[in-house]
């Protein structure tokens, strides 16, 4: 793995911008110990800016607390604003904690968005990674972020063993996140956040089992030391092979993390380290539907491993990621945040196409070898000072990733027949002639991704308003490289403006209302080549990046025990294709209107509720001759409902019983809305039990994941089937030593 990061001059320039600003109000006050607490000082005037200051709401960046029941926290990061309270912040943001990952006994990054009501899972293509919906649009699994940055959060199947929160935030998200390296993230984004020591030692042993065969043990050990605590180290190793659920499919899971950080009073320094592999054999794949099809033909049993004998993947992510952190004084704070990834993938991958309703099959193979390195780094400073009654909270930064992706490909020379419903396939079909070296892939491609951004967040009225302003330059550059011949066949270069403008208002202590306008980018699309349409006046183009506006107005409520949210949004994204002219022009649309609702805490002692629904109105407009205007974009369902409650016994003490209903409308899996896959229900069930055993606490889990075996088609995300998950128990004995 590379450790090295790249010095680009963004960074440069943001720095010395930084040091400008702490310069200005550097001699004005003295620096004071670090708080937690909100606290409002005494006006004082700064030399030699003539505007008057106001002490530091809250020192550095801290994580916030935990909200009541544990599920959920009270805020997150909200981009380069840094983590925000919920009733602060103009943007719907939902923080799960570790405690929600383990009292489900969580696997990947899909089982934890599952409880969220605006977040839909499904495979990526082949089947070896995740994918997840955001208010109608795609995020790519190598879109997530990892502690607010891009580009070092593990790509495809991402273990939660490591991880202490997982933050959604719904939403164009340009502005505060910059573009994602995917392109993806249009209706939001994820960010994990690493597990770190925390005040109270921890030495947790986990065992866990799942259906069919697959088991595991896991190590979690935690401690502070030095004065006042200030230095910490959190370690985590995982191991789990066996047989799931779906026959025949075998996952081996490697995990292992290291976390080091520093608490100063003035400076606060994060070290994260991760490596992140999984391997399967004989996966279920995602499944391609011929477009010929007057109908999709029912879900095979969903224990039924469908895709052919022989295929495999292998996944592996290492990434090493620091931050620091310093209070100049109570006004001014610095940061600057640095990591690096490396990552593998390589498989024998078996891709069925549905041709028949009698479930006709055609299968296809291909060999895919592919390395990744990603160099990530973000600067920048927030000074608060106000001027007369009005506070204000300046951002100024810079951000910079580059990635380079070595590739090497083969695709199948020759394809055979068969079923869905019928007998698992022995061998998969043979594969022709490598484009590229498999055993030493080369430079398939660069990109670089670099960006200025500023904002202002300004409060008045006793702090009860704060509007927030900003503006990010963000700046594409990508290179595409022959595989065979080394040379240059492609060369982008786009810079794109995105603002952001949001304002929230706290009604009442426990009630804030908010509206926003932000805007995503996304990789404009290409253009076919003169081979493939002679046409095309601009063949081979690749369009500018496509601007995705986003409107929203929402409230949010805290009353202690219980919160929720409400949103109304509407999205528009272009899409392009060949227009009257013979130009490939980004002359379409889609535009995504919904209402998001969503609950959680603990509303009466002893028992937990975490759910909602999202009702989307997805439509595409201006398309190409107005053929399919009107029409429902593909994968993405009129309404989704999720519901899970937690009860504990209260005839026996420690013990908890939990159940989790989603339910998601009807899809369909192509624009001409000619073929639909059926709306789904699935329950999950479980329990735990808390006790002591020799004076140590145990916890003892079991949970059911789709107890009632419903078989079903879960996703038409990409135009491609995702299969539900079978009937899966899950179960695991947790010691704290």
């Amino acid at each position: 793995m590379s450790l090295s990061a790249k010095c680009y001059g963004p960074l440069g320039l943001a720095l010395l911008a930084s040091a400008s600003l702490l310069a200005l109000s550097g001699g004005a006050v003295l620096a004071q110990e670090a708080s937690t607490t909100k606290t409002k000082d005494d006006t004082i005037q700064l030399d030699p800016i003539t505007v008057e200051g106001q002490a530091q709401q809250e020192a550095g960046d801290p994580t916030p607390p935990v909200y009541a029941g544990g599920q959920v926290a009270t805020g997150g990061r909200t981009g380069v604003l840094g983590n925000q309270d919920v009733l602060d912040t103009p943007i719907n943001t939902t923080a799960y904690t570790e405690q929600l990952i383990n009292d489900q006994q969580a696997d990947t990054l899909a089982d934890v968005v599952d409880n969220d009501p605006g977040v839909l899972t499904s495979y990526s293509y082949g089947g070896s990674g995740d994918r997840y919906m955001i208010r109608g649009f795609i995020l790519d699994g190598d879109d997530v972020a990892l502690d607010g940055l891009y580009g070092t959060a593990p790509r495809q199947l991402i273990d939660m063993s490591m991880y202490e929160r997982v933050e959604v935030t719904k939403g164009a998200s340009a502005f505060i996140n910059g573009i994602s390296p995917g392109g993806s993230g249009i209706g939001g984004i994820i960010n994990l956040v690493p597990k770190r020591a925390t005040d109270a030692p921890v030495t947790r042993l986990t065992t866990t089992y799942g259906m069919d065969s697959e088991a595991g043990g896991h190590i979690d050990i935690g401690r502070r030391f030095g004065k006042d605590n200030q230095f910490g180290i959190r370690a985590n190793l995982k191991y789990s092979d066996g047989e799931t659920g779906i026959d025949d499919e075998n996952r081996n899971s490697q995990v292992g993390a290291l976390s080091f950080d520093y608490r100063g009073d003035n400076t606060r320094i994060t070290v994260d380290a991760g490596h992140n592999e999984k391997n399967i054999d004989h996966g279920r794949t995602s499944i391609n539907v011929n477009s010929a099809l007057t109908s999709i033909p029912g879900a095979p049993d969903a224990r039924h491993n469908y895709n052919a004998d022989g295929t495999w993947a292998d996944l592996q992510d290492d990434f090493l990621q620091g931050r620091v952190e310093h209070d100049f004084n109570e006004y001014v704070m610095g940061y600057v945040a640095a990591g690096t990834r490396h990552m593998e993938e390589s498989g024998i991958y078996s891709t069925p196409t549905i041709n028949g309703t009698d479930g006709s099959t055609t299968y296809s193979s291909s060999n895919i070898v592919r390395e990744d390195t990603t160099n990530s780094a973000i600067t920048g400073a927030r000074v608060k000072f106000a001027t007369g009654p009005v506070g204000h909270e300046l951002n100024i930064g810079a951000s910079a990733m580059r990635t380079k992706s070595h590739q090497a490909w083969a695709f199948g020379s020759a394809s055979f027949n068969s079923n869905i419903y019928g007998d698992t396939p022995s061998s998969y079909p043979g594969i022709g002639a490598a484009t590229g070296n498999l055993n030493d892939p080369g430079l398939r491609n660069t990109n670089d991704l670099t960006s200025y951004f500023l904002a202002d967040t300004v409060s008045f009225l006793d702090d009860r308003v704060h509007v927030t302003g900003g503006v990010r330059r963000q700046s594409v550059t990508t290179r595409q490289f022959d595989l065979t011949s080394g040379a240059r066949t492609t060369n982008y270069d786009a810079d794109e403006y995105t603002p952001m403008v949001g304002i929230v208002g706290n009604v009442t202590d426990q009630v804030s209302v908010y509206a926003n306008y932000m805007e995503s980018l996304s990789p404009g699309e290409t253009a076919a080549s003169a081979a493939s349409d002679a046409t095309l006046t601009n063949p081979g183009e690749q369009l500018a990046p496509y601007t995705s506006k986003q409107y929203e107005v929402g409230a949010k409520a805290d009353f202690g025990s219980f919160g929720g949210s409400v949103a109304l949004f509407q999205i528009e994204k272009p899409s392009a294709y060949k227009n009257a002219n013979n130009t490939f022009a980004a002359d379409g649309e889609q535009r995504n209107r919904g209402l998001e609702f969503q609950l959680f805490g603990e509303p009466v002692q002893g028992t937990r509720i975490l759910g909602g629904f999202t009702i989307l109105n997805a439509e595409l407009t201006d398309t190409q001759n107005g053929t399919n205007n009107g029409n429902t974009p593909i994968g993405v369902p009129d309404y989704v409902a999720k519901l899970g409650v937690e009860y504990d016994l209260p005839f026996m003490q420690g013990a908890t019983l939990n159940a989790r209903v989603i339910h998601t409308a009807s899809q369909y899996v192509n624009v001409t809305n000619t073929q639909e896959i059926p709306s789904w229900t699935r329950l999950d069930v479980g329990a735990r039990y808390k006790t002591n055993m020799y004076d140590y606490p145990v916890t003892l889990r079991a949970n059911v994941e789709n107890v009632t075996g419903n078989d079903y088609w879960a996703s038409a995300n990409g135009g491609y089937l995702t299969m539900g998950a079978p009937l899966t128990a899950k179960f695991s004995l947790t010691a704290d030593f």
